[in-house]
């Protein structure tokens, strides 16, 4: 089985080569912010080490985090950001390392790793990592007309994350996704003959 990792910024486009891949190529897709998520439900290991560093502020009425808050604080403050990060990366990986062997197991032939921190979290799983490259203007009005996002909040979030030159160094691909999409497919088609 081939291990592929996808990254990029936000707004690159990651979610449509997603669904292309899965699409095209049968390939079973992880999330690694959904699983992320799921580790930090109420009443596990990571919701209780995010509690004690963050405290209750960013607990929800419905007593599962509070991601807009949580959002807001590490967005806004590198070192809680890192100090998110310190807690949740370690068990992500351990959950995607023991899926990836499942479906081994199973006979999947293209199992695919999607998330933004890949060249900083989880470049290990992978037999491969592309990154998906759009042009920041591109990924602006994209990130503005999907999610509604202000520019201040886009600054925050592209500077939050690892820059252009660390994605293509740590990447064995890159994807240019800042035009027409059948010619993201034609690129995704030369690096993926399967």
């Amino acid at each position: 089985m081939k291990v592929l990792g996808i990254t990029g910024g936000v707004g690159s486009g990651k979610s449509e080569v997603l669904r292309w891949l899965k699409g095209a190529y049968g390939a079973y897709v992880c999330q690694m912010d959904e699983t992320a998520k799921e580790l930090q439900r109420k009443g596990t290991s990571c919701f209780r080490q995010i509690i004690e560093h963050f405290g209750r502020r960013v607990v929800g009425r419905d007593g599962e985090l509070n991601r807009a808050e949580l959002s807001r604080i590490v967005f806004s403050e590198e070192k809680e950001l890192q100090a998110l990060n310190d807690i949740v990366h370690p068990e992500v990986i351990r959950r995607v390392r023991e899926d990836i062997a499942q479906r081994a197991e199973e006979g999947v032939p293209l199992y695919v790793v999607e998330a933004a921190l890949l060249p900083d979290a989880g470049q290990e799983l992978c037999d491969e990592l592309w990154y998906i490259y759009t042009e920041e203007n591109v990924r602006r009005e994209r990130l503005k007309a999907s999610r509604g996002y202000t520019d201040e909040r886009i600054t925050q979030m592209i500077a939050s994350q690892p820059g252009e030159e660390r994605f293509r160094s740590a990447c064995t691909a890159v994807i240019d996704n800042s035009g027409d999409f059948e010619d993201t497919k034609r690129q995704i088609g030369e690096r993926l003959k399967l």
